[in-house]
């Protein structure tokens, strides 16, 4: 039987929403595909970061990938990572634009590059690229 889901969409509540929306389209480069504006302040956008999976991890997988990116458990129960073409230069605009590098572009042993940060909206961000 062929996949019912056909989008997964994750739903951020920013509290500083245009400072999120800057930071997630402007400098991270999600082109923007819907903004809906309610009215009273009830604004929504959502953005375009390609392909999405659903990565489900125990307890123990989330240490060993935290411990390969940043030397120590540092995850909350949600962190979101995105595939870029250069992890190098996409943290320094990343950290220039305001996300706080926790660890920087490090070779995993399953042969890619990552780095870790804390991004706007308080999420935390794993940055990746494929090497092989």
């Amino acid at each position: 039987m062929p996949g019912r889901v056909l989008q997964m969409r994750l739903v951020v509540e920013a509290a500083d929403y245009d400072e999120a929306v800057a930071f997630y389209r402007d400098v991270l480069g999600a082109p923007e595909e819907l903004f809906v504006d309610s009215g009273d302040g009830a604004r929504v956008t959502i953005l375009d970061v390609g392909r999405a999976t659903l990565e489900l991890s125990t307890p123990e997988q989330v240490t060993l990938i935290d411990t390969a990116e940043v030397g120590r458990r540092v995850s909350p129960r949600l962190r979101v990572a995105f595939e870029v073409a250069d992890v190098a230069t996409t943290t320094d605009e990343l950290a220039a634009a305001g996300a706080e590098v926790i660890a920087p572009p490090t070779r995993t042993p399953w042969d890619s590059l990552n780095a870790r940060l804390a991004a706007p909206a308080d999420l935390q961000l794993t940055l990746f690229q494929e090497l092989s």
